[in-house]
C-alpha cells in the first residue's frame, strides 16, 4: 500500500493542473485514483526510481490476479486455441491491442475497453514507447496495419497494437478488408519477430461496432489461412460469454 501511495505522490507531482486531490486510505479507491492519473498521464519519459517501484507494484498486482501460461491451454485445433479469461493476465508472445490511430492508449480514466487495460497494467513506459513510434511515424495509424512493442509489466513477452476498422451503420465488403488486413498484419509482424505464440483479442468489435459473428468469421478464417504457411500458435481469447459461444461454434469446440 505505501508503494501504491509513492506512486500517486510522484504522478501528482508531475501535474500542476489537478488543483489539491486527497489520497484515498481504502485501498480500492486508492488504485482507482492511480489508475486515472496514469490514464491521463501526457507521453514523457519518467525517473527510474518510478519505474521501478511501479515495475515491482504492477509485477505482484499481475501474480496476484492469476497468470494463465499458454502450456496450460489445450489447443481445439492444430496451434489454435480457444481461452475466455482476462487477456492482460495470459503468459504467451504476444497479446494484440485493440488500439485507436492514435496508439497511445486510452486517455479516459478507467475505461474498461482493451486498450485502458493493457496500457494500465503495462505501465506508463507503454504509452511512451507507442508514443515514440508515432512521433517518428508523423501520421496517426491506418487501419489495418499492426505495430510491436515490449509488454513491460505484462506477462507475455510483446504487445501487437492493431487499429480495427469502425462499423458506423451497415457493413461494407472494405470494413471486412481491414479487418482482414488487421488479423493478416499482427500475425506476420509476430513472426518477423520470432514470436512463437499469439492472443487476439475481438477487434473491432464493441465500441468500434463490427458485428461480432462475422467479426469472428473473418479472424478464424485469416488465421487457418496463414497457418497454411507459418508456424505459430494462435490463441482467440474471448471475455463476454456470447463471443465464447460464437468461437466454439466456428472452431467446433463445443
Amino acid at each position: 500500500m505505501d508503494k501504491l501511495y509513492d506512486l500517486i505522490n510522484y504522478l501528482l507531482s508531475e501535474r500542476n493542473d489537478l488543483g489539491r486531490i486527497e489520497i484515498p486510505e481504502n485501498e480500492e479507491d486508492r488504485f482507482r485514483l492511480y489508475r486515472s492519473l496514469v490514464n491521463i498521464r501526457p507521453v514523457m519519459k519518467a525517473d527510474e526510481a518510478y519505474l521501478l517501484a511501479e515495475d515491482e507494484y504492477l509485477t505482484a498486482l499481475n501474480e496476484q490476479k492469476g497468470i494463465t501460461h499458454i502450456s496450460e491451454l489445450s489447443p481445439v485445433e492444430d496451434r489454435i486455441y480457444l481461452w475466455k479469461g482476462d487477456i492482460t493476465t495470459l503468459s504467451c508472445g504476444a497479446i494484440v491491442n485493440a488500439a485507436n490511430s492514435g496508439m497511445t492508449g486510452c486517455w479516459q480514466p478507467c475505461h474498461s475497453c482493451i486498450d485502458n487495460c493493457i496500457h494500465t497494467f503495462a505501465g506508463v513506459r507503454l504509452r511512451y514507447r507507442c508514443g515514440q513510434i508515432m512521433k517518428a511515424q508523423g501520421h496517426e495509424e491506418p487501419t489495418g496495419k499492426a505495430k510491436i512493442t515490449p509488454a513491460y509489466n505484462l506477462p507475455c513477452d510483446y504487445v501487437i497494437h492493431t487499429v480495427g476498422p469502425i462499423v458506423q451503420g451497415r457493413l461494407t465488403d472494405e470494413h471486412c478488408r481491414l479487418l482482414e488486413s488487421s488479423y493478416k498484419s499482427c500475425l506476420e509482424i509476430a513472426v518477423q519477430n520470432n514470436v512463437q505464440s499469439i492472443a487476439f483479442c475481438c477487434i473491432s468489435t464493441g465500441v468500434f461496432g463490427f458485428p461480432q459473428d462475422k467479426a469472428a468469421e473473418i479472424a478464424v478464417h485469416t488465421v487457418r489461412e496463414f497457418l497454411k504457411a507459418h508456424d505459430i500458435q494462435v490463441i482467440f481469447n474471448v471475455f463476454k460469454d456470447d463471443d465464447h459461444e460464437i468461437y466454439k461454434r466456428l472452431l467446433g469446440a463445443g
